[in-house]
């Protein structure tokens, strides 16, 4: 077990990785705002736009998996610092991109190191914080979100205006830079989970995670909750622009007041899930989350200030729902083995995103006009398997550090 630090150094980490964690979440996401520009300069369709993010997501998925093999046996602050600096080279890449093709493989690559250095700085929160202030630590790592969404994507999207889409990326590549060196600064060494007896292969720690029953529910929990939000996610802004009449300079204005609503709202729900339980704060958040999944899918030419009162609900609730579940999730594995655990969970929940991208990319059609067609049957689809990651989630046991049951909760 990690010896205890002061409530300082516990600010800095969690600060520190808020901010790796906003570059990795501003490079993910500036695809999606980026869609119309990209399909405009690359002449490609729903259908190709949906495969450049899918690369992201199967390839972190893949990696992940991968990692789950060694990730336990190397020294955490070490491995997440030599991943982030390949990411960074990989979303460097990105915009170095000459076409369609070069930028797919460079997206693959930057969810190649995306995939596992996620799971790393969740990995670390599991390892560090308490199981008491765990949703707390995990609402100010999630801030990350919405810090991009507040800075990250609308600066993102004035420097693609001003000059080209290619700056978002290069943008994000100095950022890696800054953060690399804050790490190695600020992150400490984290060598208690790595076993002194030798293991006879190296997917020992994997099957060890995938034979308990918990991990396997906690899993599937997991990838519930990602596929049902990036059936919508993806298409947001090719939507607004096709059929709510959203011209493409007011699309910085989803993002910074949806961001600045869930910076402020992340933080409260990380707070009452620690104090009112996760799975209840989790149900509460996830039932609210229907109706912007409802609205967002279904709406027609509407006013930018309702659209926007859509949207950022959209963000607040569906965001939300992923404080106390990332709270369950990493409390569902005993110490010894989160960092595998955590890899195959960003291995699920990436696979989840390209699954979930690609299949409403084959559900949705562009018309002539630039409307899309079938949003609708995507919404459906994402609240039903909301539904289902409501009721399955009392289903999952959870520990505290210690390796102790916290709650009185039983799987049923």
């Amino acid at each position: 077990m990690p010896s205890a630090i002061t409530p300082r150094h516990e600010k800095y980490l969690l600060l520190t990785l808020s901010g790796i964690q906003f570059s990795h979440v501003l490079d993910f996401m500036i695809m999606m705002p980026l869609g119309p520009v990209l399909m405009s300069a690359f002449g490609i369709g729903t259908h190709e736009f949906g495969l450049l993010v899918a690369s992201y997501s199967f390839s972190a998925a893949l990696s992940a998996f991968l990692s789950a093999t060694f990730v336990d046996r190397f020294e955490r602050k070490r491995l997440l610092l030599i991943v982030f600096a390949l990411f960074g080279l990989a979303t460097l890449a990105c915009g170095l991109a000459p076409g369609y093709a070069a930028l797919f493989i460079a997206r693959g690559l930057a969810g190649a190191f995306g995939g596992v250095m996620g799971a790393l700085v969740q990995t670390i929160v599991g390892d560090v914080i308490p199981f008491s202030r765990r949703a707390r630590a995990s609402g100010v790592v999630s801030a990350a979100f919405s810090v991009s969404t507040v800075a990250g994507v609308p600066l993102s999207l004035w420097l693609a205006n001003y000059f080209q889409w290619r700056a978002p990326f290069i943008f994000i590549a100095v950022l890696v830079l800054v953060f690399i060196f804050i790490g190695m600064r600020i992150l400490p060494e984290l060598d208690h989970h790595i076993s002194t007896e030798k293991q006879k292969h190296p997917f020992s720690a994997m099957f060890a995670v995938l034979s308990d029953m918990n991990h396997l529910r906690a899993l599937f929990f997991s990838g519930l909750i990602i596929f049902s939000g990036f059936m919508v996610i993806p298409y947001i802004t090719i939507y607004a622009v096709g059929n709510v009449g959203i011209t493409q300079q007011e699309i910085p204005y989803i993002y910074l007041i949806g961001g600045v609503a869930t910076l402020v709202t992340a933080r409260r729900i990380g707070h009452h899930a620690d104090l009112r339980g996760k799975v209840k704060i989790y149900r509460m958040v996830a039932i609210a989350a229907l109706l912007p999944f409802l609205a967002v899918t279904h709406i027609g030419m509407v006013s930018l200030w309702l659209w926007l009162i859509c949207t950022t609900l959209f963000f607040v609730l569906v965001s939300g729902r992923m404080i106390p579940a990332m709270a369950i999730i990493t409390s569902a594995v005993q110490p010894k083995l989160r960092g595998t655990f955590m890899s195959l969970n960003a291995t699920t929940q990436a696979f989840s995103m390209g699954l979930a991208t690609t299949l409403a990319g084959f559900i949705i059609t562009q018309d002539s006009t630039g409307r899309i067609i079938g949003y609708a049957t995507v919404g459906y689809v994402a609240i039903a398997t909301n539904i289902l990651a409501i009721w399955f989630v009392a289903r999952i046991l959870m520990f505290d550090r210690a390796g102790s049951t916290p709650d009185t909760q039983t799987p049923r």
